[in-house]
């Protein structure tokens, strides 16, 4: 028998979401859980492995430390934001279980590996990038020092073994459905703009687009397109149907889902006959023939990142888009009847405050739906990352507050990292309390009492998070020291 293995995606701030589904490493203004779709697939290859959810499933750092303490060996997926408080978790969990061997992933240890095994003592490795069969080796009782992939403790510093290399027969994994039916409550996922309760997955792995700020593909997934036969995602589509008749929508999490026509179509024919509502990832370069052919097999909603309304931003980013083709993109999907969830990032290479302007104006020119604005976070590993140590334009100080919400850290020649933080609440403000905006939220409420409830819960949850980090960009105006509000319990615990 292996080791006895439990996966774990942490208890940290409260709503965060920062570990093994989310794009975003941060605690949302609106709550929202992703899936630990990363850790799914290596517990479905271990025999007796279980895959604990701490977040939406509000286990607390006592409640798993308890449960650590039935296992043999722990797979802990940690992210930028959230690595301090998962190396005291796991040294609680080594306090409490002295035989657990404990092993961290994720994009922070595989960009970060020796600094990483020196701040936490209590893990005795990490596995860099893509870690599925990684893990199973040491649980199946492979030594260390083998393993591809692995930096580990060695004669008091750290060794590190070879790239494994990347993992090209998406076939041969399990079924993530399988795993998330019998380890998680999949009511305990939401998404503001998706369909509760939904349930989400991977058709292909990496992407080949350039983007400097992507955290996934200069990380872990990488930039070589890797794709599951369509064969294998409409069985495993069909049998999630079974598995959960009460969910109410599907969503395709891959970095770029539909970046190759042929296979999207192929596809969407099969998953027509399933009669499934689902969304997924999509670029503006997508063309109008491949939108008609996923809204006919019952695609409902796409996520798409616009970024910027700024030509130059574009490129300086390596978007390998243009805002000519975004327009098109957007007429092609709302004339199909898709609806958009609009993602806009502020503080990216070249920003000023003209451009955020332009990028406000582009997005009510666009009209979609629903939006998400950021501020730029410029993770390790990331062009981006280099991009702004080598110009100096990091500001000291964390990427996250005491609750885990985004900071802004990237600043530039007259335009503050504040006021870029400001922005995005204006940015909001703005787009949301426009009539055209203000009348379509109301007619969604009034049209459905599920939504309505919904709306309201998210309102209030958006206008506390708003007037927190508004009072914070006020505080840092008038040179007033900050006074964080202090964590919660779980990481107080830890």
């Amino acid at each position: 028998m292996p080791l006895k293995t439990l996966f774990l995606n942490p208890p940290s701030f409260e709503n965060f979401d920062g570990g093994a589904g989310s794009r975003w490493p941060a605690t949302r203004e609106i709550e929202s859980y992703w899936y630990p779709v990363w850790l799914a697939y290596p517990t479905g290859m271990i025999e007796g492995a279980r895959l604990l959810d701490a977040p939406p499933h509000h286990v607390s750092a006592e409640e798993t430390i308890n449960i650590a303490k039935e296992y043999e060996f722990l797979v802990l997926y940690t992210s930028t934001p959230g690595f301090p408080g998962d190396i005291r978790l796991a040294e609680r969990i080594k306090q409490s279980n002295p035989n657990i061997k404990i092993a961290f992933v994720g994009p922070h240890v595989t960009v970060l590996p020796e600094q990483s095994l020196k701040e936490g003592r209590a893990i005795d490795f990490v596995v860099r990038k893509e870690f599925d069969y990684a893990v199973k080796e040491f649980a199946d009782g492979k030594p260390v020092d083998e393993i591809l992939g692995v930096s580990y403790r060695k004669n008091g510093s750290a060794g590190h073994n070879a790239d494994r290399p990347q993992l090209q027969d998406l076939d041969s994994l399990p079924h993530v459905t399988d795993i998330y039916h019998r380890d998680l409550d999949v009511r305990r996922y939401n998404v503001p703009f998706l369909l509760h309760p939904y349930v989400s997955l991977y058709t292909t792995r990496g992407c080949p687009a350039q983007c400097t700020f992507c955290l996934w593909p200069q990380t872990t997934s990488g930039h070589a397109w890797r794709k599951r036969s369509t064969d294998d995602v409409a069985r495993e589509m069909a049998k999630a149907k079974e598995y959960w008749p009460y969910v109410r929508e599907f969503f395709f999490d891959d970095d770029t889902f539909n970046i190759q026509k042929a296979r999207t179509v192929e596809l969407c024919a099969k998953l027509k006959p399933l009669k499934l509502t689902w969304s997924c990832t999509s670029r503006v370069t997508t063309d109008y023939e491949t939108l008609k052919a996923m809204r006919e097999a019952g695609c409902r909603l796409l996520i798409v990142g616009y970024e910027s309304g700024d030509a130059q931003i574009l490129k300086n980013i390596k978007k390998g888009a243009t805002l000519e083709r975004a327009r098109q993109f957007t007429k092609d999907a709302h004339k199909l009847g898709l609806v958009i969830h609009g993602d806009f990032i502020l503080g990216l290479p070249g920003e000023t405050r003209e451009t955020i302007q332009n990028t406000m104006a582009f997005a009510k020119e666009l009209d979609v739906e629903t939006i998400q604005v950021s501020v730029a976070h410029a993770y390790p590993g990331t062009e981006l990352y280099d991009f702004a140590v080598k110009n100096n334009f990091m500001v000291k100080g964390s990427m996250v507050d005491a609750g885990g919400h985004q900071l802004a850290h990237i600043e530039y020649p007259g335009l503050p990292a504040d006021e870029i933080l400001h922005s995005v609440h204006r940015f909001y403000d703005e787009y949301y309390f426009r009539p055209k905006a203000v009348f379509r939220i109301l007619r969604k409420a009034a049209f459905n009492s599920g939504d309505r409830k919904r709306l309201y819960k998210d309102a209030k949850t958006f206008l506390k998070v708003r007037a927190m980090r508004n009072k914070l960009v006020k505080d840092n105006a008038e040179g007033k020291p900050q006074t964080a509000a202090p964590p919660p319990p779980e990481t107080v615990q830890v």
